[in-house]
């Protein structure tokens, strides 16, 4: 790597996203059947290539002694990175290394840009996983950091102490101390997920009041579902590298998911922490992840078309009048640039109003639309996984109102596409967008 393409003299943007999606992510509970959801060489490929083409300038991954196939997939991400330099300018690759020779020297090998070094300082790490006192971690970390400081001057050097929110001030300290002169960053680990807002400005004050010299990185888990207003309270209290994931996925409830950050701050006029990433992209690479996982975006994801979905009749109705009336915030940035309305049994005349004339071409007045809700709702209990709400709602109208539906004029046709989903039997069976951006889908 030529100098110009150095980690440590890169200059960081106000905030920089060190995504861990293919670290973090693969130790998700979503990933329990090994031969139904597994990332593949191609999976983790694609996640990379998307990543970077977003805007993300930082790749955490394994270290590459963790497995034969990690470290076959760290040489095959790389040269994915390789390839994009020219496309989309450098992005860096770390490697997630404990505090111990053998990974440090699995992934100086590998050709990792910088090491994210971590053992845990906590009182549980102390007596339950490693059994090294403090003046041990920070002797063992001073020594190993000061050997690839000198060894290796332009890797970038991350030192974290791992359960940082349940490791008291003093004994952080006593170890940060003792390593600060070597490191780029120091991470502030939220492992099991216990930090609060307060909590998170504390320790990024004092953090940056006693290491003015040193960048700070977050990572803070989902537990009590805190991670995204902990991660937000971080930037705002001057914490410029974030740990993320693609959807938040991670181990247990998963951490802070990267375009719910983004979106948050986007919102919040945070608008110079946003430099250099592709907004527009936020969406498709969400529905990319999703895709890998085998399943949909999920609905707490804020950048998601669920946050642009409506079932009850009063918000479908207002909804095709104006979107704003139930819809806040500006999704389109972020690439969700559709509504949907879900067809069901919450529905009201209006909307069944609007689909079989706008959709379905039926020649239909407000009062037999209004009669026909009726009779839909009376039917209701009929509907399972053979018979839709759209096949239901058709079977009326056409059944029991004889309506037919009006042939569209060759020169209108194809303006209009349909699509539809029946959620019911999770099949597609036709489509039904109008040109409105408006989706209808059976509840």
């Amino acid at each position: 790597m030529g100098p110009s393409f150095s980690p440590r003299t890169y200059q960081p943007r106000a905030l920089e996203i060190i995504d861990t999606t293919l670290r973090e992510g693969q130790q998700s509970s979503l990933l329990h059947d090994h031969f139904k959801y597994y990332f593949t060489t191609p999976d983790k490929l694609d996640i990379a290539r998307a990543l970077i083409l977003f805007g993300v300038k930082y790749l955490e991954l394994f270290a590459p002694n963790v497995s034969a196939q990690e470290a076959s997939d760290f040489a095959a991400i790389r040269q994915v990175r390789d390839e994009l330099v020219y496309q989309r300018g450098y992005a860096f690759l770390l490697a997630h290394v404990r505090c111990h020779p053998a990974d440090v020297e699995a992934a100086i090998a590998a050709g990792a840009d910088g090491l994210n070094m971590y053992i845990g300082t906590s009182d549980v790490s102390v007596r339950h996983k490693h059994g090294f006192g403090l003046d041990e971690i920070a002797r063992r970390a001073r020594d190993l950091l000061e050997d690839v400081r000198r060894n290796h001057p332009g890797l970038l050097l991350r030192f974290s102490g791992e359960d940082a929110f349940r490791t008291r001030e003093d004994d952080l300290f006593r170890v940060y101390d003792v390593v600060a002169h070597t490191v780029d960053r120091f991470g502030t680990p939220d492992t099991v997920g216990v930090a609060t807002p307060a909590s998170v400005m504390q320790r990024v004050r004092i953090l940056r009041e006693r290491y003015p010299q040193v960048a700070l990185e977050g990572h803070f888990h989902d537990d009590r579902g805190f991670a995204l207003v902990n991660s937000l309270e971080a930037v705002k209290s001057g914490m410029g590298f974030l740990q993320t994931t693609l959807l938040g996925i991670g181990e247990r409830s998963g951490i802070t998911s990267m375009t719910a950050l983004l979106f948050n701050l986007f919102i919040d006029k945070e608008y110079d922490r946003l430099e250099g990433y592709t907004l527009r992209g936020a969406y498709p690479i969400n529905v990319m992840m999703a895709d890998k996982l085998r399943k949909l975006v999920p609905s707490k994801e804020p950048v998601s078309l669920t946050n642009r979905t409506h079932a009850a009749g009063v918000h479908s109705k207002a909804v095709l009048n104006d979107s704003s009336t139930y819809e806040a915030h500006p999704l389109d940035q972020f690439g969700v640039t559709d509504t949907e309305i879900l067809l069901g049994p919450l529905s009201g005349w209006n909307i069944m109003h609007y689909f079989l004339r706008e959709i379905c071409s039926y020649s239909i007045d407000e009062t037999t639309a209004k009669a026909i809700a009726a009779r839909f709702k009376q039917r209701t209990a009929e509907l399972n996984h053979e018979l839709s709400p759209t096949g239901l709602l058709i079977e009326i109208a056409e059944g029991e109102f004889g309506l037919k539906s009006q042939e569209v004029p060759e020169q209108f046709r194809g303006q209009v596409r349909q699509n539809m989903t029946d959620s019911n039997s999770l099949q597609e069976v036709g489509e039904l967008r109008h040109a409105t951006g408006v989706i209808l889908r059976s509840a």
